[in-house]
Order: C-alpha cells, then structure tokens, then sequence
C-alpha cells in the first residue's frame, strides 16, 4: 500500500499575499555571467547593442521580476564610474573577489537597458567595502536623480536622458564575511549602512534599502550579527538580507534534500532576531527579508580554485559553472516552497545567479543557449506561484538522516491566483523508496477540476542537460490524479516535483 500524505488549504486561513520579487534572479560581473552569458557581440542570435536574443527569451519565460546587480563579492571592489561614459574610455580593473579582470564593457547604463529588454527591475547592490556614503550617494543621484546635478548630468552626457528610477539598493555584500573585501565588524558594518542609508533616502525617499544579513547559518557571528547590525540601521532599512548555497558533498541523497528544513530554520531565526531589535527599539514597522542570494553551488569548487589560484586576472573565465543533475532540481523546488511559506515576511529573493554562473541558463560560445535541471522548479513557481498562499495544513510521514530529525517524505503549499480564480499546488516527494498519495482537500474552494499535473522526475538522480540533450524536462501526467468531489487523491512517484493546477 503506498504511503499517504494529506494538504488540507482554506481560502479564509492565509500566510500572506506572494510579493512577486521572491522569483527574482542575480547577475553578477563573475566569470560568464555578463561577458558571453547576456552579452556576446558577434553571437547569431546577438541583438544591435550585443545582447543574446535567445538568453533573452529564456529569462522572460521564467518572468523574472527583479535581478540583482552587479554583485555579490564583486561589488566591494567596485567603481562605478569606470563603467560609465564611452567605452573606449573604460578602464580595466583588477577583480578581486574573483581574480579575473574586469573590462567594463558593460556598466549600469547598458545593464538597465538589457533589464528593459529583459521585462525586470534591477536590485543594485553599492560598495561598502573600499568604499563608503559619498560613493553611495553619487551613484544613486547618477541613477535616480532626474537632471541639473552634477551626477544626474553626468549620465545625460552618457547618453541616458531619463533616470534609471532604481527602487530597492543593497547596502553591501555579505559584510559579515573575512573573504570580503572591506569586510568589517558588526558595528561598523551597522554605523556606515546606518549613515549611508539616510543620506540615500535624503536623496530620494522613495528607495527601499536592504541590509546585510549573515552569509550562512555557518558564520559564527549568527544571528548576532543581525542584532547588532539591525540595532544600528533599523529605522533607516527596510529588509535584512540572507544568503545560503547546499549541496551534497558527501552524495547523501536523502541528507541533501532534507537541507530545505535549514533554510526554513534560517528563516524563522532572522525574523525572531528582527522582531527582538523591534521591541527593544519600541518600533512599529517590521523588517522583512531578502533572500537574496540563494541555489545549490558545490559542484564546480575543485576548478574554480585551481583557475583562480594558477590561472588567474582573465577576462571573463569559465567559473562557478555548476552543472546541476535532478536531485538538485528537487532541492530548488523545496527551497522554492519555503520562501512561498514565509511570504508574510520573504518579500523579495533571488536565485544566485541567471546565467552560466550557478545558473538554470547556460550558453555556448558559439551555440544555444539552455535549461539546466533547475531552470524548470523555477520556471512553475515563477509563473504559477503568484496569489495569495494560504496556511497549508500538511500530514505526511517522516524519515530522518544523519543530520536531520522528523524530515516530511512531502513537502507542499498551495497558490490561490484570485484574479484568475486558480489554484496550484506545490508539491515534492523528496521519499527515496516510496510513491506517496497526496490527499488534497480543496472544498472550500469549490468547484475546481484539475487543468494539469506537471511532474519532474527521473529514476538517475544524477541526470544532467547538455546543449545537445534534456534529459530533465517536465511532462504531463494528469492520469496520476483522481476526483471526488472537491477532494483530490494525487500520485506523487518517488523523488519528484509536482505542479498540480485547479481552475474554475
């Protein structure tokens, strides 16, 4: 008899309407991201300002509504003015972070066009490791300010009669880290974001700015960091960042998917933190969170060390460039499902990174470009996943590993899309041995029929896409479904993610 699980979802009982942000995505000036991932002059597909057409298509099927840039480590070395102004112009710059150098081909005035062509908003990051307040405040009048300054007029002269209009700024990059450079304690990370902040907002209050979290669960300044850091900038921010990357090093299938429930910790801790620096400052607004950097990265370690150590400062080298298998696609699709359930207070997040760099889209120098394992999770969440998420009430059976307790054989939530009267539900069978029924009770929705059930599955957890062939793809199996009345019982097939849509 197979196993059983039940999701019990009414419409009334709701965590939070979904910010659309939490699908958002990164692009950092990193190895392939930028140079010959979304730029790459003299490719066929290449557009009149050098762009890939098909990365393009790619990135608005997945309708990514926010990408962070340019950084990641790379920000905290990072001049802005040398990526401005006419090209030829340009220096090129030692990249720290990554040990490669740094053309400045392209800069914000190009990025915010690909953004335009792209259907997205840019998240921009400012360095506050080599640099501080007046950098800051420059780059933000270049971007924002409408004219008659002298920043604002700079990027008329560039060429850009209208501002960039940039809403939401990252104040920094994983400052609590000793890798980064200008890394710095608690509070002065906390003092100069403080200060830096407010002679922002003085500039245009309209911004929404995010603090830096800690990197991980493993720093040992966690959750500390985030007390003393919010205990500095809380009035003057609007969200705290986190950041966290998985992966299964010592091939234990069962271990590596069940590190959704550390991220769900991770979660759960910073919004206590947060709301303990609320009532010691007496305060009424709450601080919510940026999941801003988040995805499997592990895979690719060995040769990023060895080309940064023995064959380093090259201009756009292969690094980071994770070939994902299914297992991670799996993995993707838990931690897609815990931010849906934090949605009160996970406002905005983004997959690290978009393109070639720990990326669902990967390019050929000189051929397509195409979908990793994990491009899919995110491509259904991102278009499905937009609603309200209703309180999921979710049985299922449990297993342990070796480093996890009571780990759920399923995890699930549902989207109630009201403007379209839909409803999706979520659901992964992260169970090694066993098919799960997934007894779904939709009454108080009423009369709904199942329109799809998409199902990602494949018996080799180490399947992997090339360009020459998908062995991970989606398919259609709405036969694993039965109906009655407003209950529904669905197969869910051993290690699998499930997309089941409901309409009217």
């Amino acid at each position: 008899m197979a196993k059983q699980a039940k999701l019990t979802i009414e419409k009334d009982f709701q965590i939070s309407k979904i910010d659309k942000r939490i699908y958002g995505s990164f692009i950092e000036h990193l190895g392939r991201a930028v140079y010959g991932g979304i730029w790459q002059p003299g490719h066929p597909t290449a557009d009149e300002d050098g762009f890939r057409r098909d990365v393009l298509d790619l990135v608005r099927e997945l309708q990514v509504p926010i990408v962070r840039y340019p950084g990641g480590n790379f920000v905290s070395n990072f001049y802005w003015e040398d990526s401005v102004g006419p090209v030829e112009d340009r220096p090129k710059r030692l990249e720290l972070a990554w040990r490669s150098t740094e053309p400045n081909y392209i800069g914000i005035n190009e990025f915010a066009k690909w953004a335009k062509k792209a259907d997205t908003q840019i998240m921009q990051a400012v360095n506050l490791g080599t640099r501080g307040i007046e950098a800051a405040c420059n780059l933000l009048e270049y971007c924002n300010h409408p004219s008659g300054t002298k920043y604002s007029d700079l990027r008329v002269k560039h060429g850009v009669k209208d501002p960039h209009n940039i809403k939401v700024w990252c104040l920094g990059n994983e400052m609590d880290g000793p890798w980064q450079t200008g890394h710095k304690t608690a509070d002065e990370y906390g003092h100069l974001a403080d200060e830096t902040a407010k002679a922002m907002k003085q500039i245009d209050p309209s911004i929404e700015l995010v603090l830096c979290g800690s990197s991980s669960t493993g720093m040992p300044t966690f959750p500390e960091w985030e007390n003393t850091a919010l205990s500095w900038a809380y009035d003057s921010v609007d969200y705290i960042s986190l950041h966290q990357y998985y992966g299964n090093r010592f091939n234990d299938t069962a271990n590596f998917l069940a590190q959704s429930d550390d991220m769900d910790h991770f979660i759960r801790t910073v919004i206590s933190t947060c709301d303990f620096v609320k009532a010691k400052k007496r305060a009424k607004k709450n601080i919510n969170l940026s999941f801003d950097e988040w995805n499997v990265w592990f895979h690719a370690d060995a040769t990023d060390a060895d080309t940064m150590k023995n064959r380093p400062w090259q201009i756009a080298p292969h690094l980071l460039e994770d070939h994902y298998d299914f297992e991670d696609a799996l993995l993707v699709g838990l931690m897609l499902i815990t931010l849906m359930k934090h949605s009160d207070r996970v406002k905005m997040a983004c997959m690290a990174q978009l393109v070639n760099v720990i990326a669902p889209i990967m390019t050929e120098e000189n051929g397509p470009a195409w979908c990793q394992t994990i491009y899919y999770p995110l491509l259904h969440a991102s278009k499905y996943g937009r609603g309200i998420a209703p309180q999921p009430v979710l049985t299922s059976t449990k297993h342990d590993t070796i480093d996890f307790t009571d780990v759920t054989d399923v995890e699930s939530i549902a989207v109630w899309n009201d403007e379209k009267d839909e409803v999706t539900v979520f659901a992964v069978n992260r169970s090694l041995t066993d098919d799960i029924v997934l007894d779904l009770d939709l009454r108080s929705f009423g009369d709904y029929r199942l329109a799809e059930h998409i199902v990602l599955e494949n018996p080799d957890m180490k399947a992997v896409n090339t360009a020459e062939h998908s062995a991970v793809t989606p398919k259609l199996h709405t036969d694993r479904t039965e109906k009655d009345g407003n209950f529904y019982k669905a197969n869910l097939t051993t290690t699998s993610w499930n997309v089941l849509r409901f309409v009217k």
